[in-house]
């Protein structure tokens, strides 16, 4: 499910580059995520209604987070390309199991450590010779760091609380509810706008956001927060991929093999995976 979702993200990475030729960083995350709320909203509404104070306090830092982690990602965009955007977002795979530790006293396994060290060796050759650090580079390692925090607080809240539908809703809305005014102000957000992004829109909001993040708030019920980071960062192969196909951005030996090494260290901690099953896992197979 995971491997879906790095799909999902990293094709989706080429849109969020062109969308930008027709919107604004926070009109599209505004718009996007507005139409991954309407598309999840039924789902959320079907579940129970009463919820715990502690829940909705958990669902709003997950949310927020999100909202941050989203918006920085999509503002990056502007000034740098789409390798080096999955590059430095994908650092997150290392950030993760640190956060963990450090958040939730959550020892990373030595089996993750090292699929962690491998998948950004990897990553480091796609990215191939960055370019001198611009201030989009610089806003997505910001946004690496933030959606490794997410990761931790997405992976607590769905382990203690469940209910992906109403999880991935509450993050889609409050990220339109915060991005969609900010656009109107700015003026980026203009029927004749919206109608030359809607292919990007479509692809961003659907596969993008609805299912891609919908995808990693059910999984992370069933794995760690340092796992799934190992897992997503597939991102950078699908997007160096996409990069090259679509926009005619570079593919060399030197990506084709970073590509085969982070494909290698997911391959390794699934199959340790498969060994080791995660103890929610076991509990829902066995209730």
């Amino acid at each position: 499910m995971l491997l879906l979702a790095a799909a999902f993200w990293g094709f989706g990475n080429v849109a969020q580059k062109t969308v930008l030729e027709h919107l604004d960083p926070f009109s599209a995350v505004g718009l996007r995520c507005l139409i991954a709320a309407l598309l999840v909203a039924p789902f959320a509404l079907s579940g129970r209604t009463s919820r715990p104070a502690a829940d909705w306090a958990s669902l709003a830092r997950v949310s927020t987070l999100f909202s941050i982690s989203i918006a920085l990602q999509q503002y990056a965009y502007l000034e740098t390309s789409v390798t080096n955007a999955s590059f430095l977002v994908n650092t997150a795979t290392v950030m993760t199991p640190l956060a963990a530790w450090l958040l939730l006293g959550e020892r990373p396994a030595s089996i993750v450590v090292l699929a962690a060290a491998v998948t950004l060796f990897g990553i480091l050759l796609i990215a191939g010779e960055l370019d001198t650090a611009s201030r989009g580079d610089l806003v997505a390692l910001l946004s690496a760091a933030c959606y490794a925090l997410w990761m931790v607080e997405l992976g607590r809240h769905m382990q203690a609380h469940g209910d992906a539908a109403m999880a991935a809703s509450a993050q889609f809305m409050l990220a339109a509810l915060l991005m969609l005014p900010v656009g109107l102000t700015n003026g980026g957000i203009t029927g004749a706008a919206v109608v030359a992004a809607a292919p990007e829109l479509v692809i961003l909001g659907v596969f993008s956001t609805a299912a891609a993040f919908g995808i990693q708030t059910v999984a992370q019920r069933f794995t760690t927060a340092s796992h799934a980071a190992v897992i997503v960062s597939a991102e950078s192969v699908f997007g160096a991929a996409g990069a090259a196909l679509l926009l005619g951005e570079r593919l060399s030996a030197t990506v084709t093999l970073g590509a085969l090494i982070v494909l290698a260290a997911i391959l390794l901690l699934a199959i340790q995976s498969r060994s080791q099953p995660h103890p929610k896992l076991i509990e829902t197979k066995g209730a």
